[in-house]
């Protein structure tokens, strides 16, 4: 670059200082509260400039640049690639993943444990350790693609005017201040403003959601730039953003911002970010901190108390480690595992494929669904909704009209020609084929209506004339209702416009169709739409689908809340949100939501049901606030522009058809897109989190009830309660009865209301629960030290067998009780595999005492009283249990 060049780069950084300061003032402290998808200064400058002065500024020209210059431009810009952050290392991943408390835990146990000669203990918790560690590292790493995906997307070639000429280079190469050319099929190769426009159609479904394609002009924008932040950057007339694509006309356009700059680049740096912790991460950390509490009292209670009390510390050291393994969760990783993994078969025949096994209880704890209307409660087509008179009436005579313009007309036809082609109204095909084309006044953006001039079958040449209602009004001098032919008295234009209006309330994309006879020509000319007679409308509509209202109001009886998250226009989303049993009022718009803080916002959007007129960033700081307030939220999304919002939900959701940053950044893939696939998945998620809290609740009570019990018997009993090896296999035994909880059925009014993690609960459970199984271990321990005489530490064997079989048979037996919270508990059916394991284990318990293993676990024989005991003990803690249950509910703590 020539040093002139270097010198006017350098201008450049003054030339936007103004708006840099206010950049300061808005985008970046909306940066701060996770808003990170923004429009780059440049590019909003470059809006509001006329074509000569924003050339000038760039320092380039309608020739381009040269190739020097270029190359120049590209060492400080970079290639123009949206995700140019380098991706996560495996170890750096690995790392993290260890990070986990319940992970660190273990580990540090079973080192512990491998240390002190107890070697099955330790290699339990490690195959736990390796498990958990071993299938998160392996999703994880299939999410990292997403970035990835998006530069696979734009792997592109753009037509760029270098050194005067038109070439064609690799999308990477292209710098700020590069010429484009645009034609109908290419893709916005940055965000670059027009310079010249002639039919120029942009579809930005991607980035809006919305169906049908815009215009886009070489105008400058007259809105200062506070406006044009608060709209939806969509919006801007005559900027492209990059990852759009032209639909129809041609363009010449000049770049203004590349790679991560772009609108599409910073959505890119926003979904590489690593995810923040769903619902289901926080709940299972909350609970692991809680055991890592008790386990932080209760341990170094128990050595103390053995250390002081018996004078043996290397014993008291051992046993304080089996009360350590005892009060640790080490199947919970195991047991969550094969719930989700048995949840993601089951959804799977629902339609609903997972891709992260996590987002399984996130799919059944969601509270609120957070969707786009297109093609989730629309059919995601344009069709032809009605064609009536002036006064609103159904009209076979417009549709006809409506119809010549559209089959004889030789342009590009677009979504609404077709819409009218292949509507099912229209029956008179029979009689086109007796109409004659004469000519075509071509669509332009100037008058916004086109003409074709036919012969009738009269011999008639007739000018059909069609486009917006505003313009066609003023071209009309009389309109026909009913036959009648009235002038366009100004005082009737009015009720005309209320007409007009009333079905663009309603949602309706709206078109005037007008006539004309033009005795005796064979051509005609903009000269000739005039004097025209207004026919009536022909209104369009992407319809909703039959099923969207029985979707909404089934998952309403699941405890979901909808809420339409949309960029589409506001009145066709509100005519959509009606016709499927929705509430749109009150209404938040983009621009409304840019004006709140978060609490205000807050406060707004429990109350909300339809979001419109919303770019990414707008849909991804709704997601953020409805969950500051408590909610598990999902988002239902497809397009480039839901990436964000898809990430920064607790459970993404998208379709096999959507694109593939946003497959990509999903968390399920639905087979349809249908909300009725969402009703089974939210089911079966619940049935996955039903089953992962009963072995949470039935663990950590039971652990915490008997480590209880040890903790007492330590501080007055001669000797220890029980073995190292036999409160290692004790928890081994209980941890085996548990192994089907992932295959158990689930009580429906479980499954009928979302159930996020609610800490307080499970400690409660915990403390009211768990030391009932202390008051009968008290009990045992009274019987076996005054009935049975097991004061003397050389009958010590026999108490610890007699407790241990008490221990093992009790909190085996609760789980029939714990599993339900149905009054009694008999009135639900455990899964016959859970109930043999329970059979099996507490037989296994009375025989174990009996058996060549008795020797290696410290057991011993019982006399023949201590069995009908332990029957009436086993009687009453299954009794005072349910008591104490029924007593939680009422009080509506469980």
């Amino acid at each position: 670059m020539t040093d002139a060049s270097s010198k006017s780069s350098g201008n450049i950084s003054s030339r936007f200082a103004r708006l840099r300061a206010y950049i300061d003032r808005t985008v970046r402290p909306l940066k701060a509260k996770n808003r990170s998808i923004h429009i780059s200064p440049a590019v909003l400058e470059a809006a509001r400039h006329h074509s000569e002065d924003l050339l000038q500024t760039l320092h380039t020209a309608a020739g381009g640049l040269t190739q020097t210059e270029a190359e120049e431009r590209a060492r400080t810009a970079g290639p123009n690639e949206v995700a140019q952050q380098k991706r996560q290392g495996w170890i750096v991943r690995l790392m993290r993943i260890i990070r986990n408390p319940l992970v660190i835990m273990l580990a540090t146990l079973s080192v512990v444990s491998f240390y002190t000669g107890d070697a099955r203990a330790g290699a339990v918790m490690a195959a736990m350790v390796l498990l958990s560690v071993a299938l998160r590292f392996f999703q994880e790493a299939r999410a990292d693609s997403a970035a990835a995906k998006l530069k696979a997307m734009i792997h592109v070639t753009a037509t760029v005017v270098r050194d005067g000429g038109a070439r064609e280079i690799p999308l990477r190469d292209l710098v700020p201040g590069d010429v484009v050319n645009l034609s109908a099929g290419d893709m916005i190769p940055g965000d670059v403003r027009v310079l010249s426009a002639k039919d120029l159609f942009v579809s930005q479904g991607s980035l809006t959601g919305e169906s049908l394609p815009v215009e886009k002009f070489q105008d400058p924008e007259t809105q200062g730039p506070e406006s044009m932040v608060e709209g939806s950057p969509a919006e801007l007339k005559n900027i492209c953003f990059m990852g759009t694509s032209v639909q129809s006309g041609t363009a010449t356009a000049v770049v203004v911002a590349t790679g991560a700059s772009t609108y599409l680049g910073t959505m890119a740096g926003a979904i590489a970010e690593d995810p923040q912790p769903t619902s289901f991460d926080q709940g299972l950390n909350r609970f692991t901190w809680l055991m890592i509490q008790i386990m932080a009292v209760m341990v170094p209670l128990v050595f103390f108390i053995n250390g002081f009390t018996k004078h043996d510390w290397k014993s008291a050291f051992f046993f304080a480690m089996a009360v350590a393994v005892g009060l640790t969760p080490e199947m919970l990783p195991m047991i969550v595992s094969v719930c989700l993994s048995k949840g993601a078969l089951a959804m799977s025949g629902k339609k609903v494929i997972v891709k992260r096994l996590n987002a399984i209880q996130n799919f059944g704890g969601m509270d609120v669904l957070c969707t786009d209307k297109t093609g989730t409660l629309t059919e995601d087509r344009v069709v032809l909704q009605r064609h009536c008179n002036v006064a609103g009436r159904e009209s076979d005579e417009v549709l006809l009209d409506g119809y010549l313009i559209s089959y004889f007309q030789t342009g590009l036809k677009n979504l609404l020609d077709r819409a009218i082609l292949e509507s099912p109204d229209f029956h008179e095909q029979a009689l086109v084929a007796r109409y004659k084309k004469l000519d075509e006044i071509p669509f332009d953006f100037t008058r916004r209506m086109m003409s074709v001039l036919v012969e009738n079958p009269e011999g008639q040449a007739i000018l059909l004339t069609k486009g917006a209602p505003e313009e066609v009004f003023h071209h009309c001098s009389h309109f026909e209702l009913d036959g009648k032919i009235s002038p366009m008295d100004p005082n009737l234009i009015v009720g005309l416009q209320e007409e007009y209006e009333s079905l663009s309330n309603d949602g309706f994309r709206v078109l005037a169709v007008a006539s004309k006879v033009l005795s005796g020509n064979q051509s005609c000319s903009k000269d000739d739409e005039r004097a025209l007679m207004l026919r009536g409308y022909v209104a369009f509509l992407d319809p909703p689908k039959d099923s969207a209202g029985r979707a909404i109001e089934a998952l309403h009886k699941l405890g979901v809340g909808i809420k339409i998250l949309t960029g589409d226009n506001h009145l066709i989303s509100r005519k959509v949100c009606k016709d499927v049993g929705l509430s749109a009022d009150p209404m938040l718009l983009g621009a409304d939501i840019d004006r709140m803080s978060d609490a205000e916002l807050a406060g707004a959007a429990n109350g909300t049901v339809l979001f419109a007129r919303l770019s990414p960033a707008h849909k991804q700081r709704v997601i953020r606030v409805l969950q500051s307030m408590g909610h598990v939220v999902g988002f239902m999304g497809d397009g480039i522009n839901d990436a964000p919002a898809l990430r920064a939900a607790d459970i993404g959701i998208s379709v096999d058809t959507a694109t593939d940053i946003a497959k990509e950044s999903a968390d399920l893939i639905l087979l349809e897109k249908d909300l009725m696939v969402l009703e089974g998945g939210v089911i079966e998620g619940r049935k996955v989190f039903a089953n992962i809290l009963k072995y949470i609740r039935m663990g950590a009570s039971s652990n915490f009830g008997n480590m209880f019990s040890v903790l007492g018997a330590s501080a007055f009993l001669p000797f220890i309660p029980m073995a190292p090896i036999q409160v290692l296999t004790n928890n081994l035994l209980y941890d085996f009865s548990q192994v089907p909880i992932p295959i158990d059925a689930v009580d429906e009014e479980q499954v009928a209301r979302p159930r996020p993690w609610d800490i307080g609960e499970i400690t409660r459970f915990i403390l009211y629960i768990g030391p009932i199984s202390s008051i009968f271990d008290y009990t045992t321990f009274f019987v076996m030290l005054w009935v049975f005489d097991c004061w003397d530490p050389a009958r010590a064997s026999v108490f610890q067998t007699g407790w241990f079989i008490e221990s093992l048979m009790t909190q085996t037996l609760i789980i029939h009780v714990i599993r339900t919270n149905r009054i009694p508990f008999l009135q639900s059916r455990a899964s016959l595999p859970l109930t043999a394991t329970t059979v099996a284990i507490m037989a296994l318990a009375v025989w174990l005492p009996y058996s060549p293993l008795a020797h290696a676990l410290g057991l011993v024989h019982l006399p023949q009283m201590y069995w009908p005991i332990l029957v009436l003990t086993l009687l009453g803690y299954l009794s005072l249990t349910q008591m104490i249950k029924i007593w939680l509910l009422r009080r509506k703590w469980i």
